[in-house]
Parts: structure tokens; sequence; C-alpha cells
């Protein structure tokens, strides 16, 4: 609206560049507009006055001027003068926009002739139509329209400005904020106006309305206009005020009344502060408008309103209050309630402490305080279910996602990798979901680790968190019966205990063995795990248009390759992969594999060598094994450590030789003696052995481990499914 309320607070007045006497001819030229003298506007621009000069307050040029005052012959003279019919003012405003205030159509359609366009808009994002609407100016408002003037077009202001929620209004807004009963109507029947948009507060032309008319005539006038035109009675303003609880604040009896007729009334709904319509009534000591209140069933457990109304020395209202169930003995709720979640706290001992109604078991606020996330649906916000605090789902009653997210809940054991279900509600046509509140997603919680360095070293902290996520896909799939179909960073919750919960089952569905539906899962855990190996520094959806190939190619070790091939080929045992995935060798810890590699070193045959035997045949290196980083391997062993251990064989001459088997019976006697005081200067190079044999022959284990899996020597490997070493710790991170 062109006025002081969105002008640019650096407008000044700005020297001419063309000197002092110049200066005073635009000034002039500025005056003789503003009077509406055409023939001192004629010779002033004979004489070289600037027909663009806008150095006055706020920019105005000699255009926009001649639009204020309505004066058209004025208009046709400056542009034969080259006045340029698209020049901004300081806010923005071009003179089709301020011909939209003053609503002259002749002006408008000179404007459009001369490359105006129709819905332009000043730096606060007003339109010409806006300004039609804000000042009432109804013909011109039809005339924009049928000049391709968009209707819901909402203000898209400066980016600062919107930072700060401002913004968005449309003119059905501005006409409702401004009481132009006619401008509405037309709005509503002619044009089409979406009664229930909403700007980037959240406020409706309802709430606009109620928040800034005073005439209780006019007020009703425009409410009555846009609830029979299917305004949302509940929505909210600022500080999450209703419009039944402006109405009671504005003391709009009858506006009250029209309200609480409305179908779908929520009547015991709060602002932030937790009141309701009836407290502020029995605040504000209205007691007409409590008595409209209770009578059509307010709660009166919603406040101490007894205490309220004796403070105020008002017996009526305190007899009424009594009538309707008020308690004497209101106790609000416990001030010092602490909540367990640290990064939700603060707006759940608000919560907990501010009235609410009750659905159920539920205590909710449908407010951006909190809001924990956006869905498709009903959005995803903070609760308290019997006390517990809670993230709840919303949906519409009668949405499958909503079904399919109870049904897989409702199989979910305790004490699992998946996120907890307390149960659910019903309420004004919409379900309401109650899960473990979590405090952050896998995104956030691997940003935070995205800076440790891990290269050449033991990735715990990766390697827990995938065997978690492996633990919860398996789990759901054989324990629940169910299969994901979701699956991504943002699914994956970390909880108040740092542990891994996978979470949001909406497009979950039954799984009884069919190998396409596990497949979404497998392909999409193949790619998690390259994600959270790189601490999610490559975005998810970028994974996802990637090959098969490329994910495989870009991970970083080759049991990691072989663990995701697994994934994206599971080959036969597609019914149930991910319960012999668990076992996989990336899963092991760097101890586990030193222990696994002296295990099957420890093995008779090996230990005599055997080359016949059925361990050593199948250890036996292949051509395309001479890549390996332990072929040959006793070149790459410490010399000192390589000769203080063939010194055990000086006498048989029966040196360590380039085989793998002989490699593991290395480390199994390296293993066994390498504590002993004698060895004091190999400990001192080798130090720790899990550490050392995993940096010289990174490739040894997942090598190992193709070669026997399946195999009777299968046992030797942990089981991290079953709480080997493997699996310590894996739900803590």
């Amino acid at each position: 609206m062109e006025n002081n309320s969105h002008r640019d607070p650096k407008d000044k007045p700005t020297a001419s560049s063309t000197g002092k006497a110049s200066g005073d001819k635009d000034r002039l030229l500025i005056k003789a507009v503003r009077e509406g003298d055409k023939e001192r506007v004629q010779q002033l621009l004979e004489d070289g006055a600037d027909v663009n000069f806008h150095g006055e307050e706020g920019g105005w040029s000699p255009l926009h001027n001649a639009v204020k005052m309505r004066r058209e012959d004025i208009v046709h003279l400056l542009l034969r003068h080259g006045a340029d019919p698209r020049l901004r003012k300081r806010n923005g405003a071009t003179p089709f926009i301020v011909a939209g205030i003053v609503g002259h159509m002749g002006l408008l359609e000179l404007l459009l002739s001369k490359g105006a366009q129709v819905n332009e808009r000043d730096h606060h994002g007003f339109t010409a139509f806006m300004e039609a609407a804000c000042y009432g100016e109804v013909e011109a408002l039809r005339f924009l329209y049928e000049n391709g003037a968009e209707v819901n077009l909402g203000r898209e202001t400066m980016e600062d400005q919107k930072k700060l929620k401002k913004g968005g209004a449309t003119a059905l807004m501005d006409a409702a904020k401004q009481g132009h009963v006619e401008v509405l109507r037309v709005l509503l029947d002619e044009m089409g106006a979406d009664v229930n948009a909403r700007d980037n507060m959240g406020r409706s032309a309802l709430i606009h309305a109620l928040e800034n008319l005073k005439k209780s005539d006019v007020v009703m006038d425009i409410s009555r206009i846009l609830l029979d035109h299917g305004a949302n009675v509940n929505v909210r303003g600022e500080k999450g005020k209703t419009p039944l609880i402006l109405a009671v604040e504005k003391d709009h009896l009858d506006v009250v009344k029209m309200l609480l007729e409305q179908k779908h009334i929520e009547i015991d709904e709060t602002d932030r502060e937790g009141k309701t319509a009836l407290l502020w009534a029995v605040e504000l000591k209205l007691t007409k408008i409590a008595k409209l209140l209770c009578d059509k069933g307010a709660s009166t457990d919603c406040g101490n309103l007894i205490y309220l109304a004796r403070r105020c020395y008002d017996t009526a209202l305190e007899k009424l209050l009594l009538d309707h169930g008020a308690r004497e003995d209101y106790h609000p709720p416990a001030e010092d309630w602490e909540p367990q979640s640290s990064r939700w706290g603060r707006a759940l001992k608000h919560l907990h402490n501010i009235y609410r109604p009750m659905i159920g078991k539920l205590k909710i606020f449908i407010d951006e305080e909190y809001k924990i996330a956006g869905t498709s649906e009903g959005g995803i916000y903070l609760g308290l279910y019997e006390k517990q605090e809670v993230a709840v789902k919303r949906f519409h009653e009668d949405s499958s996602r909503g079904q399919n997210e109870v049904s897989c809940l409702q199989s979910i054991r305790s004490n699992s990798h998946l996120v907890t279900f307390y149960g659910s509600e019903h309420h004004g046509g919409l379900l309401y979901v109650c899960i473990l509140l979590c405090e952050q997603t896998l995104e956030m919680h691997l940003a935070k680790h995205r800076k440790e360095a891990v290269e050449n070293q033991e990735d715990e902290f990766s390697r827990n968190i995938l065997l978690s996520i492996f633990k919860a896909v398996a789990e759901l799939h054989m324990s629940c019966g169910y299969v994901h179909q979701d699956l991504q960073p943002r699914n994956i919750l970390i909880d108040s205990k740092n542990a891994v919960r996978l979470a949001d089952f909406d497009k979950s569905s039954k799984w009884a063995g069919e190998p396409e539906k596990i497949k979404s899962d497998l392909e999409a855990l193949g790619r998690l795990v390259l994600y959270v190996l790189r601490k999610g520094d490559v975005p998810f959806e970028t994974l996802k248009t990637q090959s098969y190939e490329k994910v495989i190619q870009h991970a970083p070790n080759e049991e990691t390759q072989n663990l995701i091939q697994h994934l994206f080929f599971p080959g036969d045992n597609v019914k149930n992969p991910l319960r012999d995935l668990l076992d996989h060798p990336f899963f092991w810890s760097w101890e586990s594999r030193y222990r696994t590699l002296r295990d099957v070193g420890n093995e008779n045959d090996i230990k005599i060598r055997d080359v016949n035997s059925n361990i050593l045949q199948r250890l036996n290196l292949g051509p395309r094994d001479g890549c390996r980083s332990f072929h040959p391997w006793t070149s790459k062993i410490d010399k000192d450590v390589m000769d203080k251990m063939n010194m055990f064989y000086k006498k048989s001459g029966n040196f360590y030789q380039d085989t793998v088997g002989d490699l593991l019976k290395f480390i199994r006697n390296l293993g066994e003696h390498i504590n002993e005081k004698k060895n004091e200067d190999m400990k001192l190079i080798v130090q720790d052995p899990s550490q050392y044999f995993q940096k010289k022959f990174p490739d040894l284990i997942i090598f190992i481990y193709m070669r026997l899996r399946n195999t009777e020597y299968e046992k030797h490997f942990p089981k991290a499914h079953s709480g080997g070493n493997g699996g310590q710790q894996a739900s803590q991170l």
C-alpha cells in the first residue's frame, strides 16, 4: 500500500546532477505538476527541466506526481517529452502502481500501452491490483482483472523482510484489513479470490479483518462475507490467536455469536500463551461473551477462572462460571517439570505449562513453535502423550499412508532399532500418530562428525551407525514383516541416548518374501553405506542418481565394495540377505579381524603347511590376485620383525614363504609371542598388531572371508548379529 508503512526509510532529497540552476528548474517542474499548471509544465520542459527528475523526497518524479493528481493531460505531455513510464520511486512504485492507488482507468490503460506490466511490483511486493483493493477502487480493480492481474498473487517482499515473515498478503487480505465490503464481494464473487490464502505469518483475510478493524458493524459485515465463502474458522494469526479469540479480545459480541454458530468452530483452542477464548473473556470482564461461550460448551478447566472473577469483584461472572463447572481448587501444571529432550526441551516445557484441550491422551499445539518437520500431509509436531514426550505425525483420518504407519508401528517390539509407538488419536477428521521423540536426523548427526579424519584409521563411528541401520531394516523385514520403501537419511533418527532409530513407515507395506519388494530397501542401503562413510558430504539425492557401478567404485575399500555389491546384487538369497550381511567383515572391528586371522592361522593344516589340505587349497592365490596388498607379503613386513620371526625356524630352515597360509601362520605366531619380554624390540615396531596388519594388508580379511565362507572354517568368523565382537555397542554411537 502506497503510504508510509512501506516507504523506504532512506528516502531523502538529493541534489540534481546538472547544478543549482538546473536543479531549481527541476523542482519548479515538480511544483507545477502538483499545482496542475499545464502551461507552466510546458514552459519548464522547453527550458530544459529534467522530465525524469526524481530527487525529491521519496523519489517522486513529475510523471508519478501527475498520475497521483489524476491529470491525464499532463501525463500525456510528460510522456511526449520523454518521461520514462517505468521509472520507479525509492520504494519501487511505478507510475502504473500509483494509477492503481488513485483508481484512474484511463491512466492505467495508457501506461499499459507504454509498456507497464499488469503484475509489476514495488520493492514491498505491492501491485496496482493490490493497491486498488487497499484503497477501495472497485472499477480500477475490475479493469486490472480484465487485463490479466493475478487475483491471488501474494506479496513478494525483500529478502530481509522475508526472514521476518513479512509479505505474502493478497488483495483479498488488503480489502479485508481496510474494511472495503464492496471490494471484498467483487474479489470473491466475480474474481474467485482464495478466501483461505495465508500470508507469510499464516494469517488469512479473516484474521486481517479481526486484527485491524475497530467498528463492530464493519467487522461483522466483513466476517460474514468471508465465512459465507468458506473461510476457515480455526485459522491462526499472530501469537497463535484464532478468529474467536481475536473477536473476544476486541469485544465484538455479535462476531463472537456468529463464529460460535459455525459448524467446525474449535471453541477451546488456545493461543500461544495457552489462553482460550473463555479465559480471555474472564480476564477482560466480558460477562456477556463469557456466557455465550459457556452456553456453547466452552471448557471451564482452562485456567484459574474463579480466582480471576473474584479478583475483579465480579460476582455475576463468578456465579456464571461456577454454574458451568469451574473449579475453585484449580491447580496449574507444575512449573518445575523438566523435559528429557535437550533439543526440544524449551518448547516442551512451554507446552507442558500452558493449557491445551486434550485430544484423548494427547496434548498438542499445532503451531510453528512446536513443529518438528513438514511432511506431504499434516506435518510432525511435539506432543505429550500420557505425559510422555512424543513426536506426533498428522494425517487425514482416511489417509492410506497414515494407516500404513499405524499398522507397521503396531508390529514393532520394544527395545528395538525402530522408533517406539505410543498410541494414536482421532480428532476433527485427523489421525495423530504418537512415536518416540528423537533429537536429530542422520543427516544432522553426520554433519557434526564430518571433519573427523578417518583415513587409514578405524572408522568405528560410521561402522556402528551402519550396523544399527542394517539391524533395524532386518528387524523390519523379518520380525515385523514389512518393507520400508523410503529409506533415506531424514527417515533415520538419533534418539536422546544417541542410538539409531528407523522411522517413517507411511510408505511401508506388508512383505511376504516377494523379491521385488525388498530390492528397493537393499538398493537404498547400498547407497546409505557410502553416504554414512562420507559423513553425508555427498547428498543422498545425488547418490540416488548414480549407477550401481559408480557407487561401488567410490567405496573406500574392498570390504565396503563387497558389501555394497551384495546389496545391489543379492542373488538367490534375496529373501533374507541381511541376516548373512550382518556377519560381513565390514562390520567387524579391526580387533575382531585380527582375532579371526589368528584363529584361522591356528588351524593345524596351516601350521604344518599341508599344501594338499582343503584350507590351503582354498587360500591359494589365483591369476587375478597378483595386485593384492599381501602378494608378496614377506617383503612388506618390517625387516627387523621379519628377521626376528624367521629366527624361530633357523635350525630347520623352514622360513616363512610368500603364501597366504604362511601369512596367517605368521600373524598367529606373532600374536602368541609379541608380548614376551624377549620380543620388546619387535613390540616397539608393531605396537598394536590389529592396527599393524589392517594397515599393511587392508584387503586380506575380505579375501579370507570370500574364500572360507560357507565352509567349516566359517566358525572363526565373528557373529555381529548375535552379539559378537563386531556388534559391541552397535546401538550406541
